[in-house]
């Protein structure tokens, strides 16, 4: 092959390249995105809630609601003035890059005979229990639903059942000082059906929940 003709190649690789370098990392993201925000803003923007006009969280993502730690505390309590989410034993901890605070997802990937995943539950059950029962409501542990106890696949599920949502309403009710009817039918109102009629199962939106319940509660 004499210099010409490997000239020509290289010149074609070139151009091509530059071409596909356009299309596909210019002209295509920019599409995309212009019909993502065109047709779907709220998606494309990550599911944003807001209250107050700032951003809260993601309607995607899960969070936990916790009192401040106290000195000595390595696991925060969790605030029960709020509905509480999902277990998150399977999220870790930052530990290659310091200098952010991110949140990391994860399951527990134990079998249902490990010693430590009976305990996690055990132990969960009767917090649940404890933390749920008011002088005048008694919450039993054949009450308490699986997702009470359990973490989801990736640790940061943001919805609950509408079983467990109901079973934390007196407490919610108590703390807040508010009717147990009125936080009851808060309940009713953020539970989502199947979508479409049967995919999935009926669900509740933590943080879509406790965001009703502030500006219930002022």
């Amino acid at each position: 092959m004499n210099i010409g003709s490997t000239a020509r190649l290289l010149g074609a690789g070139l151009r091509a390249l530059l071409v596909l370098t356009v299309l596909c990392g210019v002209l295509y993201p920019l599409a995309v995105t212009g019909v993502a925000q065109g047709l779907f803003p709220h998606r494309a923007n990550g599911s944003e809630v807001r209250q107050d006009g700032r951003v809260v969280g993601s309607s995607l993502v899960g969070q936990r609601y916790d009192l401040p730690l106290k000195a000595g505390q390595e696991t925060p309590e969790p605030d029960l003035k709020w509905f509480q989410p999902r277990p998150s034993n399977g999220l870790g901890t930052n530990g290659v890059n310091t200098q952010y605070k991110l949140i990391l997802s994860g399951a527990t990937n134990r079998s249902g005979d490990n010693e430590d995943l009976i305990k996690w539950v055990t132990d969960a059950k009767a917090a649940v229990v404890k933390d749920n029962s008011t002088p005048g409501y008694r919450v039993t542990p054949a009450q308490v639903p699986p997702d009470a106890v359990t973490s989801s696949g990736s640790g940061l599920d943001p919805d609950i059942s509408p079983a467990y949502a109901r079973l934390q309403a007196h407490r919610v009710a108590e703390r807040n000082r508010l009717p147990v009817e009125q936080v009851e039918k808060l309940v009713e109102d953020h539970t989502q059906q199947r979508v479409l009629g049967f995919v999935g199962e009926p669900r509740v939106n933590v943080l879509a929940l406790n965001t009703a319940l502030k500006e219930l509660t002022g």
